[in-house]
C-alpha cells in the first residue's frame, strides 16, 4: 500500500471515529435510532401477523373492489381491505423486476440508510431525528422483506378511497418521515447556513 493511500485510509478512520463520539454523544441520534427500531418491529410484526397469523396469502376470493378479479382478501369496509400483494418493487410497486431490479433495490435501499444514519448522527432537530428514525425503519422493514423472500409483502388497501396501491407499515412510514423532512425543512427554512446539526 502506497504511503499516499496509507494516509488517505488513517484519515478515512478518524473522520468515521470522530463522527461515532459525536453521534453515540447525541441524544437525538439514538432517539432516531429508537424510533426506526420500532418501526422495523412493528413493520415485522404486522407482516407476521398476516402471513402466519391471519394466513391472508391462502384466503382467495372475489376481490371486494373488483368482483371479477380473485385475489386474497379480506373485506372490512367500503373504504379499507386487507388485500396480499407481493411487491417485487419499492414502495407502491415501483421498478419492480427480477433479480436485478432486486438487488439494485436492496443495494440502494441500504445506501441510504446508510446516509440517513450518518446525517442523523450530526442532527440537532428533533423533528428531522424522528423523520430520519420513521425513513430508516420503513427502509429496513421493506429491505429484511426483499432480501428473505425477494419480495415485499404488501396488505393495506385503500382502494375505496381510490388510493390504487396496496402498502405496509414500512410504506407509509417512510412516507410520514418524508413528510415530516419537508416539514421540517419548511421550518426552519429561515435558519441560518452551517446550523444544520
Amino acid at each position: 500500500m502506497s504511503d499516499a493511500a496509507g494516509v488517505s485510509l488513517s484519515n478515512w478512520r478518524a473522520r468515521v471515529v470522530d463522527w461515532a463520539r459525536a453521534a453515540l454523544a447525541n441524544p437525538l441520534f439514538r432517539y432516531g435510532l429508537l424510533i426506526a427500531v420500532l418501526v422495523a418491529a412493528a413493520d415485522q410484526a404486522s407482516k407476521y401477523w398476516i402471513v402466519h397469523i391471519v394466513e391472508l396469502p391462502e384466503r382467495f376470493g372475489p376481490c371486494a373492489k373488483n368482483p371479477g378479479l380473485t385475489c386474497a382478501q379480506i373485506a372490512l369496509s367500503p373504504i379499507f381491505d386487507l388485500t396480499f400483494v407481493r411487491n417485487y418493487g419499492m414502495s407502491f410497486g415501483l421498478l419492480a423486476g427480477g433479480l436485478a431490479s432486486r438487488i439494485f433495490l436492496s443495494m440502494v435501499t441500504i445506501g441510504i440508510v446508510a446516509a440517513l444514519v450518518a446525517w442523523l448522527g450530526r442532527l440537532d432537530r428533533r423533528l428531522a431525528a424522528v423523520a430520519a428514525g420513521f425513513i430508516v425503519g420503513g427502509a429496513i422493514g421493506n429491505l429484511y422483506d426483499r432480501v428473505s423472500y425477494g419480495y415485499v409483502v404488501d396488505f393495506l388497501d385503500f382502494s375505496g378511497l381510490y388510493f390504487p396501491w396496496v402498502f405496509n407499515v414500512a410504506d407509509a412510514a417512510i412516507n410520514i418521515g418524508v413528510a415530516l423532512l419537508l416539514l421540517d425543512a419548511w421550518m426552519t427554512r429561515d435558519r441560518p447556513q452551517g446550523a444544520d446539526g
